[in-house]
């Protein structure tokens, strides 16, 4: 179920039946699993150390959630690493807080979750968390993990999906958790409003294709785990586009000029989410040069 953040509009998102969803893990490695539900794709590490997740989707489903890493471990979350700030990462915080786990993201994702926002692509008003929703531990550039046999290291990337996010790579497991700068069922969601940018998703990508090999595990923020081949393909579409839509710019082509040329065809059958979105964001992003 992939709600507003992959294209439905908020007020269907609003309607989902919480009750009806499922969350399920999914074993990568010994420790490491992800668990899909609803929202972004949440990773967890278990082992002697702690249980350490990624992102935590809506807060209605942190007792599913809570009840599927049951199974993995019987400790408690002690750390959750948000990706980025959007609500269906961070919508389980508040309760993950109040249950003394320790919430750790980029200085961009407090500075965005303490104040109301609003995301012009949705047409949404997000208010600002509850003080117990809020990353208590920020960085600038990164941080470093050392639990469970792994050293995993959280590395702040330029400004892409948001200028927040933040990739996860887990060293011995060989994975790397990339939030929603990799969407591995559609073209990106460019949050403007959040600071995003086309230029830094292919940067980002960029930067992971090069940490990584072909026996890697590839999280995406949603769909499933792939490898570095189809992270690769992805962002050369991505930067097809990008390069389309900059010529048609720099011909003084409006957007819904843009828009009839159906430049994202090509690609409909891989990624099928969020075409016109990302034509819209990459051409307001491109015109404002």
């Amino acid at each position: 179920m992939l709600l507003a953040l992959l294209g439905l509009p908020a007020a269907l998102a609003a309607q989902t039946n919480y009750d009806t969803v499922q969350v399920r893990p999914v074993q990568l490695s010994p420790g490491l699993h992800v668990l899909f539900g609803a929202g972004g794709n949440i990773g967890v590490s278990v082992g002697d150390d702690a249980v350490f997740i990624i992102d935590d989707q809506f807060a209605p489903l942190t007792p599913k959630i809570v009840a599927a890493i049951r199974t993995l471990s019987p400790k408690p979350v002690k750390f959750v690493v948000n990706t980025h700030w959007h609500f269906d990462h961070t919508g389980g915080n508040e309760n993950f807080g109040k249950a003394d786990a320790v919430i750790v993201a980029h200085d961009n994702v407090r500075k965005r979750m303490s104040t109301e926002q609003f995301m012009a692509a949705m047409n949404r008003r997000e208010p600002p968390s509850p003080k117990a929703a809020l990353p208590v531990v920020t960085f600038n550039d990164g941080v470093t993990f050392h639990l469970n046999g792994d050293s995993v290291i959280v590395t702040h990337v330029d400004p892409a999906h948001t200028d927040g996010d933040a990739v996860v790579h887990f060293r011995k497991a060989n994975a790397v958790h990339m939030g929603d700068v990799f969407n591995n069922t559609g073209l990106p969601f460019i949050d403007l409003s959040s600071g995003g940018s086309v230029n830094g998703v292919i940067s980002a990508v960029d930067k992971v294709y090069a940490m990584t090999n072909d026996q890697t595990k590839i999280i995406p923020g949603h769909g499933q785990v792939t490898d570095r081949k189809r992270l690769k393909a992805w962002r050369d579409a991505v930067y097809a586009v990008r390069e389309r839509v900059q010529a048609e710019v720099r011909a003084g082509k409006t957007i819904d000029q843009v828009l009839a040329l159906k430049l994202t065809t090509a690609y409909e059958k891989e990624w099928a989410g969020g075409h016109e979105r990302f034509v819209r964001a990459v051409y307001e992003e491109l015109s404002r040069r």
